[in-house]
């Protein structure tokens, strides 16, 4: 079996282009079935002789401790690929994972923040010293262009282009893609520019964004940061560095952008997806049938 997740790994990095974070996660999700066969089960079995039965034990045992559906839903979806690249290789004759039911997750939405309660902690960071200015210029980054926090954290300073203000982001699938920046966000990098002081023996290429030892911050880094001044302005601690991401979107729909361009900014493949992620407002549905609807109150035809 190990073997099998070895050759599943590779396959991810090489085959598939996955991100190292995307490879990461799958390593951690698959060492859970390990350690469960081995705890549970008492030996850690060929991919040949993993059984359905096998499986629905480990989902058993990840109900029973408590894992949230989300991550149930996230690992059942991991077995399915790793027994299809076996399928593939000829490890085994058939997929078990794939008469496993995926738990219902919900629509649990990253929290959002009003345009207020933004600009409370953009300005949070103290504009009087280096590791201040680094994080405006992060918060302002990742809200101008919508970005995930793994893609903060990939950003060198080339993927910059300063004469056209954009970024170059490299997204899910390796997929290079062109963000725009606002000039709160340009004014912000190149205040963080001016006191940044790279490692000159940095071998992560040239990050944009350094911890204090001037080597690449990673994204728990930044989600420690996020808490730190979340804290500080006594703004709702349970938001995250994705809920930068999803008032991005939110506050493009809400002053009128239209769902396909902000589709386009999140690079969504469905539009359905950016509909769900985006959490359009009740209150500006309405405001738009109102306005648009020939049959809405507004609109009403008068009697004939």
């Amino acid at each position: 079996m190990e073997q099998a997740i070895d050759g599943f790994l590779r396959h991810l990095k090489i085959e598939k282009n996955s991100s190292p974070l995307t490879v990461k996660s799958y390593a951690e999700d698959v060492a859970s079935l390990i350690d469960y066969f081995q705890d549970r089960v008492g030996y850690i079995p060929e991919a040949k002789q993993v059984s359905v039965g096998m499986l629905r034990g480990y989902v058993a045992y990840l109900h029973e401790c408590d894992y949230a559906k989300t991550t149930v839903a996230r690992r059942l979806a991991c077995l399915r690929s790793l027994f299809r690249f076996c399928q593939r290789e000829g490890m085994t004759t058939s997929n078990p994972a794939q008469a496993l039911r995926t738990p219902r997750t919900g629509r649990k939405l990253p929290n959002l923040l009003t345009i207020d309660q933004l600009a409370t902690l953009l300005e949070a960071p103290p504009a009087n010293e280096p590791m201040g200015l680094r994080d405006r210029a992060i918060l302002e980054t990742t809200y101008s262009a919508g970005l995930r926090v793994a893609e903060v954290v990939s950003l060198d300073v080339g993927s910059w282009d300063r004469d056209s203000d954009v970024l170059r982001v490299i997204g899910k699938g390796r997929k290079e893609r062109i963000s725009p920046l606002g000039k709160y966000a340009v004014k912000a990098l190149n205040e963080w520019l001016e006191v940044r002081q790279p490692n000159l023996q940095n071998k992560d290429g040239n990050p944009l964004f350094l911890n204090k030892f001037g080597k690449r911050l990673t994204t728990r880094s930044i989600g420690r940061m996020l808490d730190k001044y979340l804290m500080l302005t006594g703004l709702d601690r349970q938001s995250t560095p994705h809920s930068l991401r999803h008032s991005f979107a939110t506050h493009l729909l809400d002053g009128g952008a239209d769902l396909r361009s902000v589709q386009e900014l999140l690079v969504h493949k469905s539009l359905t997806t950016t509909q769900i992620y985006t959490h359009v407002s009740t209150r500006r549905m309405q405001e738009t049938y109102e306005q648009a609807h020939p049959h809405s109150s507004k609109n009403h035809r008068g009697a004939q």
